[in-house]
């Protein structure tokens, strides 16, 4: 039987290291120096919480969320759905988590972005919801495009969504990014190409799921986050563990 409060060790190899040349951008972002840890305080570990008055009735919904009534958004309509659970597959009720990405075309409603796809009017292109008493959350949208980034020449993103997980106070917050299953750019991305651990990358890789699938109207997608341990999620703002 499970302990409580039993924690199974991260295994630090999967995390990409920090200067990975292929991925551009990390030449610069790297540090040169050794990182400092900087212990936290009360407040920054304790609050602000966030409970359901913060959620409006429908901010899960990126299908209607930002569309003028009576219009959806262009593309494929899908369903992200999953779970949220600790090392031990317990759930983790009232957690905070919010998506954002690009549109149909993949472009992101963005002034920064200046890829030819055009915006869609109809999609705003994030959403949030809280995880329920069995940690389960659910999204609806439309499945993002891939889209060309100034990395090399030719250098594309797979289709994916960004994915915030808030704790018990806005200090503990985890970023992470999910991919789907099949697509063809996803070993070919210098982003993924960092993390040195296949299994490490199929985690981040939401399935096919038939059975939450909505016949005649959208394909589903799960997509369950671990929070800690040897089995948790690449968190891209936590390299250094959980």
């Amino acid at each position: 039987m499970t302990k409580p409060g039993e924690f199974y060790p991260r295994n630090r190899d999967i995390h990409p290291v920090s200067l990975s040349p292929g991925y551009k951008s990390s030449v610069t972002r790297s540090p040169r120096l050794a990182l400092v840890s900087l212990q936290s305080t009360i407040s920054e570990q304790t609050g602000p919480v966030f409970g359901a008055d913060d959620i409006d009735a429908g901010d899960n919904d990126l299908l209607t969320n930002y569309a003028a009534p009576g219009q959806s958004p262009i593309g494929e309509r899908i369903i992200l759905h999953g779970h949220v659970l600790d090392e031990n597959a317990r759930p983790v009720p009232n957690t905070l988590v919010e998506i954002w990405q690009a549109n149909a075309g993949g472009r992101y409603r963005h002034k920064k972005d200046t890829y030819l796809a055009p915006i869609d009017p109809n999609f705003g292109g994030c959403g949030r919801t809280l995880t329920d008493d069995n940690g389960y959350f659910f999204f609806r949208t439309v499945k993002p495009g891939a889209y060309p980034w100034r990395n090399h020449a030719n250098n594309w993103r797979p289709a994916h969504i960004h994915v915030s997980i808030f704790g018990s106070g806005f200090a503990q917050r985890l970023i992470t990014q999910c991919y789907f299953e099949g697509d063809p750019l996803i070993p070919l991305c210098p982003i993924v190409q960092t993390i040195p651990d296949q299994n490490a990358i199929e985690q981040l890789v939401a399935r096919l799921d038939l059975n939450a699938t909505i016949p005649l109207d959208s394909v589903a997608y799960k997509f369950d986050i671990i929070l800690r341990g040897r089995r948790s999620t690449l968190f891209e703002n936590r390299p250094e563990g959980n």
